[in-house]
């Protein structure tokens, strides 16, 4: 073989293995295993389901509200999880979602069916005292639906399970603006099904997570592989898979959130939001 024919076969070789690298995608890659980093107990009785865990990065602080009533608990937490409120904080409002909006350096949650959005008022220990009613009629695809919120666009998604997408909500007015679709385990076009009602009941039904992350924005609990889900707001499609460790907690409805980098499970018997990170 003369030098001419070498340099092509290598020439060739090398833009075969740039081009299938260019292609490749996050889904392709072995799925990685989250490792537990944090707790957080939620002392006072009071709430059969975890609401949200919200992270203040002002404030420093973890928020943790349990759904069902206005009266049941909210904990304050330091970035380790060291409770730092008193066993007499309620919530205030029944919470579903709940956040840390940068753009109006509030802490924000949704509520109950059609209870709306409230802002959080804060004592300047960082504690909540009280909210205050957003003046917008929301509405959403179940009463159940726990939102999250995106900074960057000023909208809130929720999860519509009777759809599979995600509904968007617009910060300024509470409308709906439009429904995205995803594809539930689909990591290419051609491996989406028309019909998803059976891969649905996989899935936690009224909960998802917001990471921001370019590409893998929204994910979900899948309840009986246990493991979550990454899905691109652009495409629909799966783009990466997290495995939970043995023995993390997963609820069919609530239960599940994202805040801080860290995907958070509740432990309902125990009472405690245990914090998980990719190794």
């Amino acid at each position: 073989m003369n030098k001419i024919t070498i340099l092509i076969a290598v020439l060739l070789t090398f833009g075969f293995n740039a081009n299938a690298q260019k292609t490749m995608s996050p889904a392709d890659q072995i799925p990685k295993t989250l490792k537990e980093v944090i707790t957080l107990r939620i002392d006072r009785p009071g709430g059969a389901n975890g609401a949200s865990v919200a992270w203040h990065p002002v404030q420093k602080k973890y928020y943790a509200a349990q759904a069902g009533n206005e009266t049941f608990p909210m904990e304050v937490f330091d970035a380790k999880g060291k409770m730092l409120s008193n066993s007499e904080l309620e919530t205030f409002f029944d919470v579903r979602g709940f956040w840390y909006n940068p753009n109006t350096k509030t802490l924000q949650a949704n509520g109950y069916d059609n209870n709306g959005w409230v802002n959080y008022k804060l004592n300047g220990k960082g504690i909540p005292v009280s909210v205050d009613k957003m003046d917008t009629d929301p509405g959403k695809p179940d009463a159940q639906s726990v939102g999250v919120y995106d900074p960057k666009k000023n909208v809130v998604y929720y999860f519509d399970y009777s759809t599979v997408g995600i509904e968007r909500h617009k910060m300024k007015d509470g409308v709906s603006d439009t429904t995205i679709p995803l594809h539930l385990g689909a990591k290419t076009k051609d491996d989406i099904l028309s019909d998803q009602d059976d891969k649905k009941t996989n899935y936690n039904e009224n909960t998802l997570v917001f990471t921001g992350t370019a590409g893998a924005e929204i994910g979900l609990l899948n309840i009986t592989d246990k493991q979550i889900e990454l899905y691109s707001i652009a495409t629909g499609l799966m783009t990466k898979v997290l495995r939970l460790p043995d023995g993390a907690p997963v609820e069919s409805s609530l239960n599940f959130s994202y805040s801080n980098g860290i995907y958070w499970l509740n432990d309902k018997t125990e009472r405690i939001w245990h914090g998980y990170k990719a190794n």
